[in-house]
């Protein structure tokens, strides 16, 4: 825990702990036990942790950055490449069977992007945020990025490169559609799903 109380976690804290859970699947997938089936859901939770977590920072995060920071624009743009090519990844990644050969290649790449991605915010992006974000909008932002990551896509959609990643906050009902072909799939998106899939 930071050195905030729960209630008033801002919303480096809620992104870090994204970051913490995202991190332990890499470990779990890494180690290459489970059947193939169990790695493939596994992956499939992370890819949706990203995605909820990628829009909830595209549409809140990084235009706080733009405003708060005197480089806050190289920044967003930085970020947001970074996660276009992530989810170009995600992309290729969703439709693979474990035994494929390309299956453990594309999750080292996913792996290794988003591990220093997230080094990356949290030693810089992070702390200037907060160094230049008063407390109070710190701790909204938290709300507004939950409230974005239960209504979000779970399934990567890759813009066209001519449009920003961003618009995929504009297409209204994606997280909806998204959410259904889980449901319907039996497709784990969080680790509770995963966890109370494996009790039956």
């Amino acid at each position: 825990m930071s050195h905030h109380d729960s209630t008033h976690q801002d919303v480096v804290d809620v992104l870090m702990a994204d970051h913490r859970e995202v991190e332990a699947i890499f470990v779990e997938l890494e180690t290459r036990h489970g059947t193939p089936e169990h790695r493939r859901q596994l992956t499939d939770v992370v890819i949706a942790e990203l995605v909820r977590h990628s829009v909830a920072e595209e549409a809140y995060v990084y235009p706080t950055a733009r405003k708060a920071l005197p480089d806050g624009d190289q920044i967003a743009e930085h970020e947001i490449s970074e996660h276009a090519d992530a989810e170009r990844t995600m992309k290729e990644l969703e439709s693979l069977d474990p035994s494929d050969p390309r299956f453990d290649e594309l999750l080292a790449h996913l792996t290794s992007t988003i591990r220093h991605h997230v080094q990356e915010e949290e030693s810089d992006l992070f702390p200037r945020l907060r160094a230049a974000v008063a407390q109070e909008e710190l701790v909204e932002l938290a709300g507004k990025v939950q409230a974005a990551k239960k209504s979000a896509p779970t399934r990567p959609h890759p813009a066209a490169p001519d449009h920003p990643p961003a618009n995929k906050l504009l297409a209204p009902g994606t997280g909806l559609v998204d959410r259904m072909r889980d449901a319907l799939s039996g497709r784990p998106t969080s680790m509770r799903e995963l966890r109370e899939k494996q009790q039956h």
